[in-house]
């Protein structure tokens, strides 16, 4: 996916992460690139391009923080299920 400019890819990407509900993981699959990035365009410089968008995808990464620890769950119960089911 191509994107013109910093600015244009930061507001895209929070767009999408709104839009979807999705994680940095996802938006950094989606674009191509590595989550550090996402994070950071979405935390630090989304915060001087566009402040109120900004306060959307955080209350977007919060949500993601507080049921973090449950996806981490759920992907390592499927990891020994599968594991268990190819033995």
């Amino acid at each position: 996916m191509y994107i013109s400019s910093n600015k244009e890819r930061c507001v895209q990407m929070a767009t999408y992460m709104i839009e979807n509900e999705s994680t940095v993981r996802g938006v950094a699959k989606k674009f191509g690139i590595s989550k550090s990035t996402v994070h950071k365009d979405i935390t630090v410089n989304l915060k001087r391009i566009n402040p109120e968008l900004y306060l959307n995808v955080k209350k977007i990464l919060n949500i993601n923080k507080q049921e973090r620890h449950l996806r981490g769950g759920e992907a390592t119960k499927q990891k020994f299920l599968n594991a268990k089911q190819n033995t």
